[in-house]
C-alpha cells in the first residue's frame, strides 16, 4: 500500500482533518453505527438489488450499485441521470432511513456545511480489483450542497484531484467508518478510487461499501 499524502494522526479516536478549503475527512465517525448501517443496506438491497450498470459508452461498470431516497442514480446507454424509479423494477427506490439522513447532515455540519438534507444516496459495492475512474459528481441540479461519502469495510485508496482532469491527484486511504465531505470551492473536484486491494473485513468480508449522499433534486 502506498503512503498517504494526508496521513491521519496516530490513534483510532474519531477526529476531523481538513484536507482543503472545502474538504474534510471525519476519521471513524460512522464506525459506531456500522452494524446498523449494514442491516439497513441489506434491507434496501432486498428491495432494489445491487446491479452492474452500463455506461453511456456501453461498458459494464465493475462497481455494483443501488440507491435509496427520493432519487436514485442511473447509468445506461442514454446517459447518466437521477430517476425517481428503479429501472429494474419500475418502482420507487427504497426510502432513505431517517438515521442515514441525520448522519449525513451531521457530517456535513461538522465539515462546515450546515443545513444539508440529502434526497439521494448512491450505494456502491466494491470487490477486490474494482476501481472507480476519475470523474466529477455533476449530475445534480445545482452544486451548492456538498457530497458526503461514508466508507465501510475494506480500506480504499481515494484519489482527490483538482477542478481539471489534468491536475495532479492526492491519494489518501479511506478506512472503515470514515466520512469524507467535499463542497463549496471543492464541490467539482475530480475524484476516483484505485483498484481495491484484497483482504477480509470482520463485518463485510472481502468487500467495501460506500454510501454517497447528495442533494440531487
Amino acid at each position: 500500500m502506498m503512503d498517504d499524502l494526508f496521513a491521519p494522526p496516530a490513534g483510532d479516536e474519531p477526529h476531523a482533518e481538513r484536507l482543503a478549503a472545502g474538504t474534510v475527512l471525519l476519521h471513524g465517525m460512522a464506525a459506531p453505527l456500522a452494524a446498523t448501517l449494514l442491516d439497513d443496506i441489506r434491507a434496501i438491497a432486498a428491495q432494489a438489488p445491487f446491479r452492474h450498470m452500463v455506461t453511456p459508452g456501453g461498458y459494464r461498470m465493475g462497481v455494483a450499485t443501488t440507491s435509496c431516497g427520493e432519487l436514485g442514480w442511473v447509468s445506461d446507454p442514454h446517459g447518466y441521470r437521477y430517476s425517481r424509479l428503479d429501472p429494474g423494477s419500475g418502482q420507487p427506490w427504497p426510502a432513505m432511513p431517517d438515521s442515514w439522513r441525520q448522519l449525513a447532515g451531521d457530517a456535513a455540519a461538522r465539515a462546515g456545511f450546515a443545513g444539508f438534507v440529502a434526497d439521494a444516496c448512491l450505494i456502491n459495492r466494491y470487490e477486490p480489483g474494482c476501481k472507480l475512474s476519475l470523474h466529477q459528481d455533476k449530475d445534480e441540479r445545482d452544486f451548492s450542497a456538498p457530497i458526503v461519502s461514508v466508507s465501510l469495510g475494506l480500506p480504499a485508496v481515494f484519489e482527490l484531484g483538482g477542478l481539471k482532469r489534468s491536475e495532479r491527484c492526492a491519494r489518501l486511504t479511506l478506512r472503515h467508518g470514515d466520512i469524507l465531505v467535499w463542497g463549496g470551492p471543492d464541490r467539482l473536484r475530480y475524484h476516483g478510487v484505485l483498484p481495491l486491494a484484497g483482504g477480509e473485513h470482520p463485518l463485510l468480508g472481502a468487500c467495501r461499501i460506500n454510501l454517497t449522499f447528495r442533494r440531487a433534486g
